[in-house]
């Protein structure tokens, strides 16, 4: 059931389309994750919308600046790659962004549509040939700035990754 299309079965609440604000997707029974569900386009407007959705989240579940910042910089670092290594800026392939919070965690999940790659096979961005390199560090620090780091080939063709950032404990 679309929105606008009636009333909510039993309590459901609308997944948010971040493409089309306002019109949601589809009807999801109401459980103890929110969840952002959209695709984005291959450009680099796209990372900021994916950043700006995770901050939001993030936000709301009380992390502080320097976990926010660190957050923040991991979706950028791999939307950036989705965007640029995987789809090739190609207007016809997506980027596809997941955003779970629940109180426990927040999970972000990035996909692209390219022709996905072998992670063991990227050059050591910490070797000394490599420090100089303009670019390579975007998975170490998506790495180092999350609690939880998978990179996998993504169904359906492409990679993708999910990040997870815990809810510090009082």
């Amino acid at each position: 059931m679309l929105c606008g299309a009636g009333e909510p079965p039993g309590g459901a609440r609308p997944i948010y389309n971040a493409r089309r604000p306002g019109l949601a997707m589809a009807w999801r029974p109401r459980t103890n994750m929110e969840k952002i569900q959209t695709t984005l386009d291959s450009n680099l407007q796209s990372v900021d919308k994916a950043e700006e959705l995770a901050l939001q989240e993030a936000n709301k579940l009380g992390f502080d600046e320097d976990e926010q910042h660190q957050i923040g910089m991991a979706v950028r670092e791999c939307t950036v790659n989705a965007v640029v290594h995987g789809n090739r800026y190609n207007k016809n392939k997506r980027v596809h962004l997941d955003i779970e919070r629940s109180a426990a965690a927040l999970s972000v999940t990035i996909g692209d549509e390219g022709e996905g790659f072998d992670f063991n096979a990227l050059p050591d961005p910490l070797s000394p040939e490599n420090l100089l390199r303009q670019s390579g560090r975007g998975l170490l620090l998506a790495r180092a700035f999350m609690d939880d780091f998978d990179l996998h080939a993504r169904p359906g063709g492409g990679t993708e990754v999910r990040l997870v950032k815990n809810v510090p404990q009082s």
